[in-house]
């Protein structure tokens, strides 16, 4: 190893042990290593590098997206999916942790943020469901999992990075997402029924439940925006970046005309949130590009296709050494960063050994997905214990059986390439 790759590891490790934020600990990390060049140029570069990186017509697509989602957080939205959802699935074994699930699904897939979702249904359901019965800890953790489904049925903003980075279609990985994303719903439904069955938790019918067609009715208009951009993009209609600027015009459409739960005062703190969100997620893009071009620079992508590849020829293990280290950088890495760092080192060596791009899009997002339930460093986990007033130890013993679960979800995507591919091969774009 290089003294300037010795230098980018002790600061990015040293930074991150002393709790800086994550945005400023790969921008220093960055910086110090390129200074240690020696290279006056080398170290010039990294801001027109930063600036160049967020300079994408593509990238515009997420603030769009987050507004559109800040929106629909705000206008109702949550109430509407958690009766649509219980009309749906509440006279299930386990109902109301099924309804959770579910209406994370709908929540995550509509806001694209799987944060939002554990606050707007957790704040709902995980109270509702300590009433019924369920504890507080199953509760937490039946939230924590359901809200990364969003992060994988489009419209999704990591998925909008990845393709940046990865030089792939936003339309196709938006498409490859669909199937996935049921696939790891479906998984935590059943730990929900299973557990529910086995510890007695809840009873079918357990609760009143809204007639179906009336919630679908009043659910339907949010519902329809995934229609809308989805729709969209595969009849060639606009872009992905097009379609979330729609997602705008149809959010304000239901939050301020249509529900009528936000009026025009709220309009800014609304954008006030957006923005700092924005802002946040762009410095990430900005500071994780620049370490991925002096980590191109450095040969550290040949240098760890090499060394995978010396430890197996055999194309299913170096998946699963893939996904393995995945899966530990998602535990103390927000998935933003990771994708933005590590595309650039994974992606040469899984197009080297045979895996479709848009699919390996697919699989890290899972990985790093499953990473924001997992501490230290979980989003999501700390986002459902803060509003389920839980603690992380507790929480983290009820997602033994769903972190199984998201598992063999993991395992089907990575090893099962249609599931992923299918459609984009058959729709197209």
């Amino acid at each position: 190893m290089s003294i300037e790759l010795s230098i980018l590891l002790i600061a990015f490790v040293s930074l991150l042990l002393l709790d800086t934020p994550i945005a400023f600990v790969v921008g220093m990390a960055t910086a110090l290593a390129a200074l240690s060049v020696g290279n006056p140029q080398v170290a010039s570069s990294i801001a027109s590098d930063m600036a160049n990186s967020v300079s994408s017509f593509t990238l515009l697509a997420i603030p769009f997206f987050i507004f559109a989602g800040e929106m629909m957080g705000a206008g109702g939205l949550a109430r509407r999916l958690i009766n649509f959802a219980a009309a749906l699935v509440g006279r299930l074994p386990g109902g109301l942790a099924v309804v959770n699930t579910v209406t994370c699904v709908l929540f995550g897939a509509i806001s694209g943020s799987a944060a939002a979702a554990v606050s707007s249904i957790g704040n709902t359901l995980i109270p509702e469901m300590e009433r019924k019965g369920y504890p507080r800890d199953f509760s937490v953790a039946v939230t924590t999992s359901g809200s990364i489904t969003g992060l994988l049925i489009p419209p999704s903003n990591v998925m909008i990075v990845f393709a940046v980075v990865g030089s792939v279609s936003v339309g196709k990985l938006f498409i490859a997402g669909i199937l996935p994303g049921l696939l790891l719903g479906l998984c935590i439904i059943a730990v929900c029924i299973i557990v529910s069955k086995q510890r007695s938790y809840g009873k079918a019918g357990e609760t009143a439940l809204p007639p179906l067609m009336i919630s679908l009715w009043r659910a339907f208009p949010s519902l329809l925006l995934v229609v809308i951009v989805l729709g969209g993009i595969l009849g060639g209609t606009f872009t992905a970046t097009e379609a979330s600027a729609i997602a705008v015009v149809w959010s304000f459409f239901l939050s301020f005309i249509c529900y009528r739960e936000t009026n025009f005062r709220d309009l800014l703190p609304i954008a006030g949130r957006a923005a700092r969100t924005t802002a946040m997620v762009l410095l990430l893009v900005a500071t994780s590009s620049a370490m991925s071009k002096f980590l191109t620079a450095e040969r550290v992508p040949q240098m760890v296709s090499e060394a995978l590849l010396a430890l197996s020829s055999e194309p299913l293990m170096i998946l699963l050494t893939i996904n393995i280290i995945l899966l530990m950088v998602g535990t103390f890495m927000d998935i933003t960063p990771a994708i933005l760092i590590f595309t650039p080192i994974f992606l040469p060596v899984a197009i080297g050994i045979g895996i479709d791009p848009i699919h390996f899009g697919i699989i890290m997002i899972t990985n790093l997905c499953i990473g924001l339930c997992t501490p230290p460093v979980g989003t999501c986990l700390f986002v459902g214990c803060g509003v389920g007033k839980a603690k992380i130890a507790n929480v983290s013993k009820q997602m033994i059986p769903f972190y199984i679960a998201m598992i063999i979800a993991l395992l089907v995507i990575s090893y099962w390439p249609p599931l992923s591919t299918w459609l984009p091969s058959h729709l197209g774009e």
